[in-house]
């Protein structure tokens, strides 16, 4: 996945995050499979499990059946077709999730060789805000990033100024 470009500030700034609000004591369940982030945590001293690659819009077991302390979700969500569903069944306390927003001047993204690599939600900050609010979410810190890159044309330049990553922290309200 990352042959090409490695993704460097976005994964120094979600560390970054991740270490004001999550504590190396603290159990993680990383959704998605294991990935250079995983390990990153790892490293940084973290207790990382991460699912096994099921499709989790329709199984979510491994979620419902998680003790971790907190869930991740780096550049998950876009993917799924119901992150609502997803978001219901977990049952840890923190949750730690970040998405790719919406870029006005740009397309949702679709992989043509990988099934699993398409956006289904090019999701806007608000978006996501409402939807954590309805699964009984209570957002206690948010970032926002951009993600320039180094080429020429009128979208390399939009992508300085404009926001490309959304991070959020927040709890579960008590029921």
């Amino acid at each position: 996945m990352y042959e090409k470009t490695y993704p460097n500030k976005r994964f120094k700034l979600t560390l970054q995050f991740l270490k004001k609000h999550i504590s190396t004591s603290e159990t993680i369940l990383d959704l998605g499979v294991r990935n250079p982030f995983s390990e990153i945590m790892i490293s940084e001293g973290y207790t990382v499990e991460n699912t096994k690659g099921e499709d989790l819009d329709e199984d979510h077991s491994t979620i419902e059946n998680s003790s971790a302390d907190v869930i991740t979700a780096f550049e998950i969500f876009e993917h799924l077709l119901s992150p609502y569903e997803v978001l219901k069944s977990i049952k840890s306390k923190k949750l730690v999730i970040s998405v790719p927003l919406r870029l006005w001047f740009a397309s949702a993204y679709r992989s043509k060789t990988d099934k699993w690599d398409r956006h289904y939600h090019e999701f806007e900050d608000w978006q996501l805000d409402w939807l954590l609010e309805k699964t009984g979410w209570k957002i206690i810190d948010r970032q926002q990033w951009t993600n320039p890159v180094k080429k020429f044309g009128i979208r390399p330049f939009l992508r300085r100024f404009t926001n490309r990553y959304y991070i959020i922290y927040a709890e579960r309200i008590s029921e």
